[in-house]
């Protein structure tokens, strides 16, 4: 099932938990009157940890079930996910699948240290498409790895600013900064929530790098191809409907932080 022209595309998304979320708000910024379904596996999160095999099973999974609610076009919104399953995705089904890129590229091309930190999760820095980047655009700098453990579990509990948090992000930054990195990549959607909490510990001059706005200009691009994009004219505003496996809280109290008015009947659980 490939796009159709001519239609307004509804656009699924995915993540193993609410880090997703942080796509899903470009993506509304960019595509205003597309309808979207966003998919918090947060029964199976953090992804990291898991084998490939089940990281596949969950994603195809999923995907059938976004199908099965009208989406055009699929969203991997999730690095783990994207390293593990999208080649296996895009073998099994005709749709589209977008997925996320390890900002490597533009940390690379503009650091004038020479010395860039990637964070994120184990899943990630273990997948072919990483190393592939790695490897074109990174090859002459110093690219200091950090596995972000804990991360993603204090982002689902919503503490994105607390001390704690503060405390483990200064483990996992600062000696990139001691090294003498000018630029921190993301490598995980569910860290530019904490985007904020590591800028102070890097300080001004430091760039910090979220591939989320890039993912969300590649899908309108693909949408624009075939003439799916909804016009302001004939199309009202997007709605979201958001789907978790786990606890619904975590899902509403982090969409909110991004969109206030989100009504409760929005809000579904659904065991797959």
């Amino acid at each position: 099932m490939g796009l159709k022209e001519g239609k307004k595309a509804t656009i699924g998304i995915f993540d193993s938990g609410v880090g997703g979320l942080s796509v899903w708000r470009e993506l509304v910024k960019i595509l205003p009157y597309n309808n979207f379904i966003y998919f918090s596996d947060s029964a199976y999160c953090p992804y990291g940890p898991r084998p490939q095999e089940e990281i596949i099973e969950r994603a195809c999974k999923i995907t059938d079930f976004l199908i099965s609610q009208g989406a055009d076009i699929i969203v991997v919104a999730c690095n783990t996910a994207t390293a593990a399953a999208i080649e296996a995705l895009r073998e099994k089904y005709t749709l589209s699948f977008v997925g996320m890129e390890p900002a490597v590229k533009p940390a690379a091309l503009h650091s004038k240290t020479g010395v860039i930190g990637v964070l994120a999760t184990k899943g990630t820095f273990k997948g072919k498409l990483y190393s592939r980047t790695l490897q074109k655009f990174a090859s002459d700098l110093r690219v200091v790895e950090q596995v972000g453990y804990g991360l993603v579990e204090l982002v689902e509990a919503g503490k994105t600013s607390e001390e704690d948090t503060s405390k483990i992000l200064g483990q996992y930054i600062l000696p990139m900064i001691a090294l003498g990195a000018d630029h921190i990549v993301l490598g995980c959607t569910h860290y530019p929530f904490l985007r904020d909490e590591i800028q102070k510990i890097a300080g001004d001059n430091v760039i910090i790098v979220d591939p989320a706005p890039a993912v969300a200009r590649h899908t309108f691009e693909l949408l624009s191809e075939k003439n799916l994009i909804g016009k302001e004219q004939t199309d009202s505003l997007h709605q979201t409907v958001f789907y978790s496996t786990g606890n619904i809280e975590n899902l509403v109290r982090m969409a909110r932080r991004i969109q206030q008015s989100l009504p409760d009947e929005c809000f579904k659980e659904k065991l797959i």
